[in-house]
């Protein structure tokens, strides 16, 4: 691993005074101690709450040989929040999740993991994966119960040798093999640490959004006028409903399919045609321009990104990328699968430009025309999406210290 500097704490840093200033108090926060629910409820309100839809919502599918319950629940939580699990007991789940941050990260474009070593996408949130057919950006894997196994032995991310390893940690701690017995009367194995941790991530539901109480609730005065404007916008101009599904009874605002935007291709240019200099931002409003070598004598080379490629060895499948939903996509910034921009305007802009125009690009990736006054209501359209109960998963994660001892 190569030396990290001042530079690259100037670059996080800036990344977070991007954050702080684009999304301070006044554009709203998750405030885990805004939620009026009791520590010793948690988890019967996680069960409850992924056995219902609230508004928006339909029922998460769970698979019949994992129905929840509340033992699965708490044990999967342990587990998310154990950084114990990691090769060298530094990293967790939520460490790259993390709740208050709308179980993404909007301090770092890129993951990181053990010892600093950098991932080349953005972490996803995990609010409402449990709707999910495909996991991760490139849809390398079908479900919750085994999705986990993949960041616990890749060497950027979790880094242990095998995934055998972990289960053998867990058969060596009294604390998880009474939890084991009690919740599955059985040991800790691969299978059950799967089934736990995609139970606790099924119940990190939110819906009830202003746009789901104006659209599904017949409340006219949840959205604004400029909000519901940029419902026109979205349905209509935009053409964005064509891949962020919003149907009759409930909306996830995603297809669950792969498509090629012009962003993985005009990315991977920039990769093969980097500037000289890198623009940082040291603190709101304060910009310097760094020569490039500056910033690759402390970093690692940026890798290649094909997409679904990588999965499916396609042609036809490069560049493309899993349609995100939608919801809370305000709280889960930064944007796109590396997170290369920073807001909803910049996403709003880069479509309305019509994306990069390459030859394989979508053909409802076009320039959209849309004015100024079109892009601001779209904006903030998107940004009525955000749910109610971001505030209680937050809470509800916080329950309990983490165990990293």
């Amino acid at each position: 691993m190569k030396h990290i500097g001042v530079l690259s704490l100037v670059l996080t840093v800036a990344t977070a005074a991007v954050c702080a200033e684009e999304y301070g108090p006044a554009r709203g926060q998750i405030d885990p101690a805004s939620c009026e629910e009791s520590d010793n409820d948690w988890a019967e309100n996680a069960l409850a709450r992924s056995l219902s839809s609230p508004l928006g919502l339909p029922l998460v599918p769970h698979p019949p040989d994992n129905p929840p319950t509340i033992e699965k629940i708490e044990l999967g939580r342990k587990l998310f929040f154990d950084r114990r699990l990691s090769i060298n007991k530094t990293m967790s789940c939520a460490m790259c999740h993390v709740p208050e941050q709308g179980f993404a990260n909007w301090e770092l474009r890129t993951s990181v993991g053990v010892e600093g070593r950098s991932v080349k996408r953005n972490a996803p949130t995990l609010v409402n994966v449990g709707y999910m057919e495909v996991l991760f950006h490139d849809g390398r894997d079908l479900a919750l119960e085994t999705q986990f196994v993949a960041p616990m032995v890749a060497r950027n991310e979790m880094a242990n040798p095998s995934v055998g390893t972990v289960v053998a940690f867990l058969k060596t701690q009294p604390e998880y093999r009474a939890l084991f017995d009690a919740t599955f009367d059985a040991p800790p194995s691969l299978d059950r640490i799967g089934m736990a941790l995609a139970a606790y991530q099924r119940s990190l539901v939110s819906g009830n959004s202003d746009f789901d109480r104006w659209y599904y609730g017949g409340d006219s005065a949840s959205m604004t006028p400029a909000q519901q404007r940029g419902f026109s916008v979205f349905t209509g101009k935009a053409d964005c409903a064509s891949c962020h599904l919003i149907d009759e009874d409930a909306a996830l605002f995603t297809d669950q399919l792969f498509h090629d935007t012009g962003y993985g291709w005009t990315r991977e240019q920039d990769r093969q045609n980097p500037p000289s200099t890198t623009r940082v931002q040291a603190a709101p409003g304060v910009y310097f321009d760094v020569p490039a070598a500056m910033v690759a004598s402390v970093s690692g080379p940026r890798e290649a990104d094909l997409g679904r490629y990588e999965v499916t060895e396609d042609p036809a499948d490069r560049w493309k990328i899993r349609t995100p939903s939608l919801r809370n996509v305000a709280m889960t910034r930064p944007y796109m699968h590396d997170g290369g921009l920073t807001t909803l305007q910049e996403v709003v802009e880069f479509y309305n430009d019509g994306g990069s125009g390459h030859a394989r690009q979508d053909p409802r990736i076009r320039p959209l025309g849309l004015n100024p006054g079109e892009i601001a209501d779209l904006v903030a359209f998107l940004q009525g999406l955000t749910g109610s109960s971001l505030n209680c998963l937050a809470a509800e994660a916080r329950s309990a210290p983490p165990d990293n001892h």
